[in-house]
C-alpha cells in the first residue's frame, strides 16, 4: 500500500450531520472527493440536497435527508436507509451544532438548554445509532466529533459569550475519549477535531463585527479556509489514522498555543 492510498475511502459510506453548510460542507466534500458516499443531514434538508447535488455532479454518490440528530426515531430513519441504499455506514462525522450569545448571567435558561440538546445529546444520539449498526455489522468503523477550541479554553468577553456553546464543546471532547475506550474493543475509533475561527453561518456575525480583534488572538493572523479542515477529517476518517482513537485534533491558527 503506497501513503496515498491510505488516504482514500473508495467502498466507504460516510454519514455527516449537518453537512449543508459550512463546515460540514466542507467536510462532506473533502470524503466524497476521497472516494466516500456522502449522507448528508440535517433539520434544513434543501441545504443538503444542494451539496448532494453538487457531490453528483462532480462523479460522486451523496444523499441528503432531513435529521433531528436529538431525535432517537429521526436519526434511526437516517442510519437505516444510509444502510439500505449504500449497504452500511463506516464513518460518521458529528458536525451539527448550536449556539447562542449572551452574557453567562443573562443567559436564557431555555437557550443553554438547546444548545446542550443539539450539541451533546444530539452528537450521542447519532453516535449511539451508529456504533450500534457498526458493532451489529462488526466490521469497525470510524467516528469524527467536531469540538472547537472553544472546549479547551474560556470565552473571550469581549466578543465570545457563549457558556452553553463553550461547554457543550467540553463535553464532546471528554464524550469522544469515553466512546473511543468503550468502543476500541469493537475496531470503532472516536477522534474530534477542534477547530477555531473559521468564516461560516454560525461564526459570520461575529467576524464581521469583531473580525480585526479577533485576528490578533490568532498567532497565524488569518482565518480558517475550507482545505484548513479538509485535509485534516480525511485523516482522521482515513485508514492513516487507525491508531489514533480518543484524541482531540485542534486546528486553530494557533489560539491555543499561547
Amino acid at each position: 500500500m503506497s501513503v496515498l492510498d491510505l488516504f482514500r475511502l473508495e467502498g466507504r459510506t460516510a454519514i455527516v450531520t449537518g453537512g449543508g453548510r459550512g463546515l460540514g460542507r466542507y467536510m462532506s466534500e473533502a470524503l466524497s472527493e476521497a472516494g466516500a458516499n456522502v449522507v448528508i443531514c440535517s433539520r434544513r434538508v434543501e441545504a443538503c440536497e444542494e451539496v448532494a447535488a453538487e457531490i453528483e455532479s462532480c462523479g460522486g454518490r451523496a444523499l441528503a435527508l432531513a435529521c433531528d440528530v436529538a431525535d432517537p426515531e429521526s436519526v434511526g430513519k437516517v442510519v437505516s436507509e444510509a444502510q439500505d441504499v449504500f449497504g452500511g455506514v463506516d464513518i460518521l462525522v458529528n458536525n451539527s451544532g448550536a449556539t447562542w450569545g449572551a452574557p453567562a448571567e443573562e443567559m436564557p435558561l431555555e437557550k443553554f438548554d438547546q444548545v446542550l440538546r443539539v450539541n451533546v445529546r444530539g452528537t450521542f444520539v447519532m453516535s449511539q445509532a451508529v456504533g450500534r449498526a457498526m458493532i451489529s455489522r462488526g466490521e469497525g468503523g470510524t467516528i469524527i466529533n467536531v469540538a472547537s477550541v472553544a472546549g479547551l479554553v474560556g470565552g473571550n468577553p469581549e466578543y465570545m459569550q457563549t457558556v452553553g456553546y463553550n461547554a457543550s464543546k467540553a463535553a464532546i471532547i471528554n464524550m469522544t475519549r469515553d466512546l473511543a475506550t468503550s468502543w476500541a474493543r469493537h475496531g470503532i475509533t472516536v477522534n474530534a477535531v477542534a477547530p477555531g475561527w473559521f468564516p461560516t453561518k454560525m461564526s459570520g456575525g461575529l467576524i464581521e463585527k469583531f473580525g480585526e480583534r479577533m485576528l490578533r488572538d490568532i498567532p497565524l493572523r488569518r482565518f480558517g479556509k475550507p482545505e484548513d479542515i479538509k485535509g485534516v477529517v480525511l485523516f482522521l476518517a482515513s485508514p492513516a489514522a487507525a491508531y489514533m482513537t480518543g484524541q482531540t485534533v485542534v486546528v486553530d491558527g494557533g489560539i491555543t498555543a499561547w
